[in-house]
């Protein structure tokens, strides 16, 4: 299986917000994010960048 870590930027600054994520679903600004274990938290913003090389998601806040 491929997990990604969400990491949310607003301005300068990169903040972790979900490791092992599994599942992501877009519904206009909002993100939903699900890991692996089932847990969910939302965010606002949009997806920049997605690389399974380094096993990340970047999404700029709003």
């Amino acid at each position: 299986m491929c997990e990604l870590n969400a990491i949310v930027i607003n301005g300068n600054e990169r903040e972790l917000v979900m490791e092992s994520v599994t599942k992501m679903v877009v519904d206009g600004d909002s993100i939903e994010l699900t890991g692996i274990f089932g847990e969910k938290t939302i965010i606002f913003g949009s997806i920049k960048e997605v690389d399974f090389s380094k096993g990340e998601t970047i999404i700029i806040g709003n």
